[in-house]
């Protein structure tokens, strides 16, 4: 017989509301994503409406006044009460949407409905006028248009264009080309035959040594290319891996024609789709700007909003709600907007809050980076800024990851200014950045014909006061994509 039983439980949960979603999701996007985001926004919800920009009072010197009021200087940044994290949870249980705002008041407070971009764009940062570059896949259709084929070959070498990667190279297996494009694999090999014959040399091919082939038989001077062709068809293991005495002795060769094969090969373009994509897709738009205001280490932070546009709660709408002659389903309909509408604008501001607080505790902490340059950079991780405006460790890594500012030195990831600390010889706390950047000179300088192991390396950078063991040369040195000694050498 079964017994039934009553048990009480009790269990802590933790559960997001709407509008902490929200602002946790807002705070994370770079300016390109977060531009989208807003336009979206602006077509789905009614209630919210784009200002057009003679009508939102966004002239240049009042952008100045208020990012100056925001920004101002790194010292004075850092007394402000810190906004609340993302994620913070309320203090008291959730009330019911009529209780929970005065719409009336909300709705007549014009600071409260409306967002403005800031729209720094000094002369300096402003976007020049770019060249209208054809992209690979156009380059290589109008050619494929010139070649005779049948309909169906046509359509596969559309499939096959459509597959090559902006190094070059096909990045689908062909038998799946064939066999989506319900072709045999013989033909889908006879119209990729044909796309590798197209400019540039070496387009479509399937691997490095593919490509390498390719360019060598288009050669004219078919003489000077045979013995390269040699050592990719006969010995491609040992090319890869720069073992040349196995290369002489295979081909019968000396070792001064390996070094002339090599010589030739070097002149080959490993990436052959390189230069033809539009430039567009890799250009960084700052979101923040930091500039020097004094040579006593005061600095000013902007926050650039791009080309998001200025909006508000469109005012008929607003009309009607304060009017009260509506029905219950519109007022409910109209409600949950309205609320939506707030929620998105003030998680807007939330975020321009929270990102230029962050950028100035950066500044704070890094200032003899901003004030000299690279090599100045000091240790300094997520947990640090998160202490010192804080905010929960996890805004702070949201903030930082995707965005960007514009320096006297470059632009720069936020990212950037975190990393790990050693200490050096002297007790001096240094970034382990100035350490692989400093690893990199010397891997650049070394004679190539006897590269420096990673003990010799360890060693040099302990005699400049960087006490640091091998593995951990070789850790950094695989970490900015460094062959090992091997590789590197030359003949």
């Amino acid at each position: 017989m079964q017994q039934l039983r009553q048990e009480f439980r009790q269990k802590l949960e933790q559960y997001l509301q709407p509008q902490q979603i929200l602002r946790s999701e807002l705070i994370q996007l770079p300016m390109l994503e977060l531009e989208l985001r807003v336009r979206a926004e602006l077509q789905e919800n009614p209630f919210l409406d784009e200002l057009p920009e003679e009508e939102a009072i966004v002239e240049k010197e009042l952008a100045e006044v208020e990012t100056e009021s925001s920004a101002a200087s790194v010292e004075a940044r850092n007394d402000e009460p810190a906004p609340s994290s993302d994620l913070d949870l309320p203090d008291q249980d959730p009330k019911s949407k009529e209780d929970e705002v005065d719409w009336d008041n909300f709705l007549n407070d014009e600071d409260h409905y409306t967002y403005k971009a800031t729209r720094y764009d000094p002369d300096e940062f402003q976007e020049l006028p770019r060249p209208s570059v054809q992209s690979l896949s156009e380059y290589l259709e109008d050619q494929l248009r010139l070649q005779r084929m049948t309909e169906e070959e046509y359509e596969v070498g559309l499939y096959i264009i459509g597959s090559i990667n902006r190094d070059g190279y096909l990045s689908y297996p062909i038998e799946e080309i064939a066999r989506e494009r319900n072709v045999t694999v013989e033909a889908a090999m006879k119209v990729l035959s044909v796309i590798q014959q197209l400019d540039p040399p070496g387009i479509g091919a399937r691997d490095l040594r593919e490509c390498l082939l390719i360019q060598l038989r288009q050669r004219e001077d078919q003489q000077k290319a045979a013995l390269p062709i040699r050592v990719l068809e006969e010995a491609n293991d040992a090319f890869m891996n720069k073992r040349y005495e196995i290369i002489a002795r295979k081909l019968n060769i000396s070792l001064d024609d390996v070094k002339q094969t090599f010589a030739e090969i070097r002149k080959l373009n490993p990436k052959p789709g390189e230069g033809y994509f539009d430039e567009k897709q890799n250009y960084i738009v700052p979101d923040l700007v930091v500039t020097k205001v004094s040579d006593e280490g005061e600095f000013a932070v902007y926050l650039s909003d791009g080309n998001i546009p200025n909006f508000h709660i469109n005012t008929a709408y607003k009309e009607m709600f304060l009017s009260g002659n509506t029905d219950k389903k519109v007022k409910d309909f109209v409600t949950r907007k309205l609320e939506s509408a707030r929620w998105f604008i003030n998680a807007i501001h939330q975020r321009r809050t929270t990102i230029l607080r962050t950028m100035h505790a950066i500044v704070e902490r890094q200032k003899p980076f901003f004030m000299k340059g690279r090599e100045f950079l000091k240790p300094m991780i997520l947990q640090d800024i998160a202490e010192d405006i804080n905010m929960d460790i996890s805004t702070i890594s949201r903030v930082t990851s995707g965005k960007y500012v514009q320096t006297e030195w470059g632009v720069f990831e936020l990212k950037y200014f975190f990393s790990e600390r050693m200490e050096t010889s002297e007790g001096e706390e240094i970034s382990t950045k100035v350490i692989k950047s400093r690893l990199q000179e010397i891997i650049e300088s070394e004679d190539k014909s006897d590269p420096y192991s990673d003990q010799a390396i360890a060693e040099m950078l302990e005699h400049e006061g960087f006490p640091i063991a091998r593995r951990t040369v070789q850790k950094y040195r695989e970490q900015l994509c460094i062959p090992v000694k091997r590789l590197r050498r030359e003949i």
